[in-house]
């Protein structure tokens, strides 16, 4: 089952979209989207999370820049980039804090809460459960960050202590293989961190609609985060 939903935040409704596994209760995964907001792309994305038993929300983060639909056309990502150069950083990293609250409080969500970001996602991801643990919150039980295009500005300076999972593609044309070793190297400071990295794909690998989507890579990536949500965010 899948409906639109609101989020209340300390600046009005947030819109998301919400997804019910088949027995209708499960962990909770809210999904944290491109630059292209929450696309068709996501919502896929978001609906096998649910068929695999996970109760799943998906923000739309750019709603205070007055965007709640995907952003498309020719220039789509020159629009996505345009948006992410006027958001809120810090106003988006409390809205997903928000959906996480807000998931913990349904009826639905039977376990965990964890959160799985994709590119501008993946480092608001990365943020979010920073900011969960530094504030008093309680912590996301599980991370998974695709391609995190803020980790290059975050990983020196945020400490996550909570189960991780980063996928990089090293023929990134946004993040260098220097670049992606460098925070490779820092988040594995933590003791619960993985790193995978994929040979000959793009930034954005694992998006099917996209000219940069690697097949190959893309498989083995969802196979291997399907594998870290069911060790550490498993559904009864």
């Amino acid at each position: 089952m899948t409906e639109n939903v609101t989020i209340a935040t300390d600046a009005g409704e947030m819109p998301a979209r919400f997804w019910l596994p088949p027995t209708g209760h499960g962990p909770g995964v809210v999904v944290l989207q491109e630059i292209f907001g929450v696309s068709d792309y996501i919502q896929r994305r978001g609906a096998q999370l649910a068929e695999a038993g996970y109760v799943v929300v998906a923000p739309e983060i750019f709603w205070r820049l007055g965007v709640t639909e995907p952003v498309e056309g020719e220039d789509a990502l020159q629009q996505g980039m345009g948006l992410v150069q006027r958001l809120d950083w810090q106003a988006a990293v409390t809205d997903a804090a928000a959906a996480v609250e807000w998931l913990r409080g349904r009826d639905e969500v039977t376990g965990g809460v964890g959160a799985l970001g994709f590119c501008f996602g993946g480092g608001l991801g990365f943020n979010l459960a920073a900011h969960l643990e530094s504030d008093g919150s309680s912590p996301l039980d599980v991370l998974v960050s695709y391609y995190g295009s803020a980790l290059p500005g975050l990983h020196d300076s945020l400490t996550v202590t909570a189960p991780s999972l980063h996928h990089f593609g090293l023929a990134d044309s946004f993040l260098d293989t220097e670049t992606v070793r460098r925070i490779e190297a820092s988040l594995k400071e933590q003791p619960d961190t993985v790193v995978e990295t994929y040979a000959g794909a793009d930034h954005a690998f694992d998006n099917d609609d996209m000219p940069w989507h690697d097949p190959t890579s893309s498989t083995l990536a969802w196979a291997t985060t399907m594998e870290f949500l069911a060790k550490r965010l498993p559904v009864a």
